[in-house]
């Protein structure tokens, strides 16, 4: 559950190339509403949606990422949820980083849904990597 005052963060990103290779699977609108209906089946009902629509992953130079980030560090947000990992970012050192480090460091948690990564019960895939 999501603590009083603080919102879930909703983030949403598609490239050019995952549109050219994904088609409506990956859409912003495929994952805002599934991202929704994710955060309204476990208790989160104060929401803010994040889109960086047509944004390699590959950094972190993203509008709306960076007004996350801000949103973080002004302590507005209780709980990052992603579709997927591939949708925060494709840079591994990168997702590495806020996943670890700087969520935690901020009382954020961080859950990427279709990969069973919680920052809370357990990462799932992302520590079992190799």
């Amino acid at each position: 559950m999501e603590h009083t005052g603080k919102y879930a963060a909703l983030y949403c990103r598609l490239s050019k190339d995952d549109a050219l290779q994904e088609g409506d699977s990956n859409s912003i609108e495929n994952q805002k509403a599934f991202l929704q209906s994710y955060a309204t089946e476990n208790g989160y009902n104060h929401t803010k949606v994040f889109i960086d629509d047509g944004y390699s992953g590959t950094t972190a130079d993203r509008p709306e990422f960076q007004n996350m980030i801000s949103a973080v560090e002004a302590g507005l947000i209780s709980v990052i949820i992603v579709k997927d990992l591939s949708r925060f970012g494709s840079n591994y050192l990168m997702v590495g980083y806020y996943v670890e480090d700087y969520f935690p460091q901020h009382h954020v948690r961080f859950i990427a849904v279709n990969d069973n990564v919680d920052s809370i019960t357990g990462m799932g895939r992302w520590r079992n990597r190799s």
